[in-house]
């Protein structure tokens, strides 16, 4: 039986070898070659201004329906809190607030989501598909019909996906991808209706009431990062509601 340090040490290899792997063919596609020629110097120029470095990052997505803005936050390995790297607007919107509750429905989902896939030949330029519908989606979703293939993705047009124009996708691509490639598994995405604050839960529970528990519930996850900086640690629990583990 080999010692576990030599075990250890070769899942670090592999899977070090694996990210490479996964790199450089993302980057063997046409529009990824594109994306690293265009935008590859001004990312580590924008990165720079955070005093941050592509080949130690570590990424977050905030989204705002109703403000139809992309945060992207990232830090370095070693860092404990997010800086903000650039802000994306939502070049296309569908649905309204609320969260998608049923196939077809055009709206746009909220709640707490991860890449999961990248796509080099999307129809819409780049695309990075988000692993909805979460646990918490597949219990109050309606006749067990959650609908899919949720993306951020290039282009200027949606029926339920999260748009931001073929520029910004190649620079939120590139980031993504380094940050995978690093070992980053997980690339958490936040959605949310708006800014949480009170003021703004008051007014949009007024619009639409029936969400009125579901977005008490989302408010403590975002007043954590606005307060901290830092991610807190989610799970859905049984009734289907996100709990911040303490």
């Amino acid at each position: 039986m080999k010692p576990l340090f030599f075990i250890v040490l070769s899942f670090i290899f592999m899977n070090r070898a694996e990210s490479q792997t996964f790199l450089e063919r993302q980057k063997s596609y046409p529009r990824v070659k594109t994306a690293y020629k265009e935008k590859l110097s001004s990312l580590e120029v924008l990165l720079m201004a955070s005093e941050l470095k592509l080949n130690n990052i570590e990424l977050f997505i905030r989204i705002f329906k109703q403000e139809k803005l992309l945060e992207v936050w990232g830090k370095s390995k070693t860092d404990t809190t997010y800086k903000l790297i650039i802000n994306y607007p939502l070049c296309a919107v569908s649905g309204s607030i609320g969260p998608k509750r049923t196939e077809g429905d055009e709206q746009m989902p909220e709640g707490i989501y991860n890449i999961i896939y990248f796509n080099p030949n999307s129809n819409f330029y780049l695309s990075l598909k988000l692993d909805y519908p979460n646990l918490s989606d597949i219990k109050f979703c309606k006749n067990n019909k959650c609908g899919g293939d949720i993306f951020i993705h290039g282009n200027c047009i949606t029926i339920g996906c999260f748009p931001i124009g073929d520029e910004a996708i190649k620079e939120l691509y590139i980031l993504a991808l380094e940050a995978t490639s690093q070992g980053q598994n997980r690339i958490p995405v936040h959605i949310f209706p708006c800014k949480l604050t009170n003021n703004n839960l008051e007014d949009i529970i007024k619009i639409k009431p029936q969400h009125e528990y579901f977005w008490k519930n989302l408010q403590p996850i975002y007043n954590y990062f606005e307060n901290t900086k830092k991610l807190p640690l989610i799970r859905v629990n049984a009734k289907g509601d996100y709990e911040i583990v303490k």
